[in-house]
């Protein structure tokens, strides 16, 4: 960005995993303010968004407020808040926002990641609030999100025959401190004759699924299909993580593929690879040595390339390093979503977004 670009005014809704490092990025980002942070737990009303953060005060205090929050007419909300398990909460927030005048980026909304094949009532439910405050929406993360579209369109800008592309995620859960999630949407500990949330069918599809199809845009191919496939493990012994104990029997271990069928060959997969212990499923690929978490991009064809991402964000938290890359891409397109115009936007819609981080961070 140029000295002579506006800054924009934003506000942090939710201060969990991925809102605490969405704060640290705003207020890095030498183009865009923090002005205000929404938080649902009384505790938390009231403290700086600094301390909520884990850096130096900076005086904006955190609020329960959001109605009053939005009558200051901020630029832009990154909405942090969980959309796994109030879906129907979290929708209803980002219009409210969206109506209110302010571009919203947020990963809640798994059904609006690819506009072009989202449900049309979902759709057009999210266009008019956008076209009511003349903002703009942009869903995405890190997986879903730019670890499956952008880093595999890239890269495939160096490939000469390509085969098959490929983004597995490898995570070993026992470091991520999110019990709801982990337990009751993801499966870990739950009993193997109980299928979790997250791998029921269709629901790999519905999260994914817009990640095959933004891909095989940028690649200008179509999709005939998309298939998925669930492999599980159980624990054969009980684990202590940071989340407390799972039990023997349970689920302990799953793997996943969603895969884009191209001209009648799987050539687009996504792949998950996820573990509660990472003595679990050794033959399955694995983070690499002294790491609990990767993103990996294979592409097969001529010639053949393998990169990992690694991510670390200071802390003792290993999973923090993907909950700050996730933040991290929210607020870096803050700027291109809001001059993007009113709508639902996808990740192709956007001119490339980079850091605005380096002088003032």
């Amino acid at each position: 960005m140029s000295t002579s670009d506006p800054i924009r005014k934003v506000v942090v809704w939710g201060t969990g995993n991925v809102g605490r490092t969405a704060l640290r990025t705003v207020m890095a980002h030498r183009g865009l303010e923090l002005v205000d942070v929404i938080v649902s737990n009384p505790a938390k009303v009231g403290r700086d968004a600094g301390e909520l953060a884990g850096i130096d005060p900076v005086g904006v205090l955190a609020t329960d407020d959001a109605e009053a929050v939005l009558a200051r007419r901020p630029d832009a909300v990154v909405y942090a808040a969980s959309g796994d398990t109030r879906p129907d909460e979290a929708l209803a927030d980002v219009l409210s926002c969206l109506r209110a005048g302010a571009s919203v980026t947020t990963p809640a909304i798994y059904g609006l990641l690819h506009p072009a094949t989202a449900n049309e009532r979902l759709l057009a439910k999210a266009n008019e609030a956008c076209a009511e405050g003349n903002a703009s929406l942009y869903v995405s993360g890190i997986d879903p999100g730019w670890a499956q579209d952008i880093l595999p369109l890239l890269v495939s800008g160096v490939s000469g025959r390509i085969d098959e592309i490929r983004v597995q995620e490898l995570f070993d859960y026992s470091t991520y401190d999110a019990p709801e999630i982990v337990r009751d949407v993801i499966g870990f500990g739950r009993p193997m004759d109980e299928l979790p949330p997250m791998l029921l069918p269709s629901v790999p599809t519905m999260i994914w699924g817009p990640m095959i199809h933004t891909m095989a845009d940028g690649l200008g191919v179509t999709v005939d299909e998309i298939t998925e496939s669930i492999e599980r493990l159980e624990l054969a012994s009980a684990v202590d993580t940071v989340q407390g104990r799972f039990d023997e029997g349970t689920q302990g271990a799953f793997r996943f593929e969603v895969t884009g069928v191209v001209e009648g060959a799987p050539r687009l997969v996504v792949e998950h690879i996820t573990r509660i212990s990472p003595e679990l499923a050794p033959d399955w690929p694995t983070p690499a040595p002294g790491k609990t978490g990767e993103h990996r991009l294979i592409i097969e064809g001529s010639p053949r390339i393998e990169m990992s991402i690694h991510a670390t964000d200071g802390s003792d938290n290993p999973a923090d390093g993907g909950n700050a890359t996730a933040a991290a891409r929210l607020v870096n397109t803050i700027p291109a979503v809001i001059d993007a115009g009113p709508r639902v936007l996808g990740t192709l819609d956007l001119p490339p977004v980079v850091g605005g981080g380096l002088s003032r961070g």
